[in-house]
């Protein structure tokens, strides 16, 4: 990657943010590699990967991007902000196959700590339990900790869904990272009881 790779994809990242469509054919190349290696995180963690299972994480990459890129109403400050969102959308769009899949039968399940497809260890909401991603649930966790402390739910956009380091986190957010070490574990927990409610409410809806 060239040196100023990073400057160019915050530039064009900017432009994009203002409407430039060109922006966007130029920004996809530069960035694809980094949003393939997300969008296999993401499908790495899905619960279910049996028979329902289709999508592929290029076409996970392009469905992103190109919600993103029609999203006139979308402003990105920076490359971070960029693919904060990105990683959110891709949360999103496994949300929606996950409901179109499970239909009404919706379980429980909790997120372990894992290697991604590149080898680098990623952040985990739940040490213990050995189970996997349960989107639905994790998503209306989500929701709920973005209405009562949006700091909190910042800081797991970019610690677990777009896979930045403590000190990472610190550089963009422009924080300690002690503090963001803090905030990650307060989140974690806050989580995981959330997600333990969103489950039970579910296996209530079922019975």
């Amino acid at each position: 990657m060239p040196e100023d790779t990073p400057q160019i994809v915050t530039r064009l990242v900017l432009r994009c943010g203002s409407g430039d469509a060109r922006a966007a054919d130029e920004l996809l190349p530069l960035v694809y590699d980094e949003l393939r290696r997300l969008a296999r995180w993401h499908m790495s963690q899905e619960r279910d990967r049996g028979a329902g299972h289709t999508l592929q994480p290029t076409a996970l990459v392009h469905e992103a991007f190109g919600r993103l890129a029609a999203n006139s109403e979308l402003q990105w400050n920076d490359r971070r902000h960029f693919f904060a969102a990105a990683a959110v959308a891709m949360r999103r769009i496994l949300v929606e196959r996950a409901r179109r899949v499970a239909g009404p039968k919706r379980g429980g399940g909790r997120i372990r700590e894992q290697l991604n497809p590149d080898g680098v260890s990623t952040p985990a909401i739940d040490d213990v339990d050995a189970g996997e991603t349960d989107w639905i649930v994790l998503d209306a966790a989500m929701t709920e900790l973005q209405a009562t402390d949006p700091a909190l739910a910042e800081i797991v956009h970019l610690r677990y869904f777009a896979c930045l380091s403590i000190d990472q986190t610190a550089q963009a957010l422009g924080i300690s990272d002690r503090t963001v070490d803090r905030q990650w574990k307060i989140a974690r927990a806050w989580l995981l009881d959330a997600m333990s409610r969103h489950a039970a409410d579910d296996v209530a809806d079922r019975g």
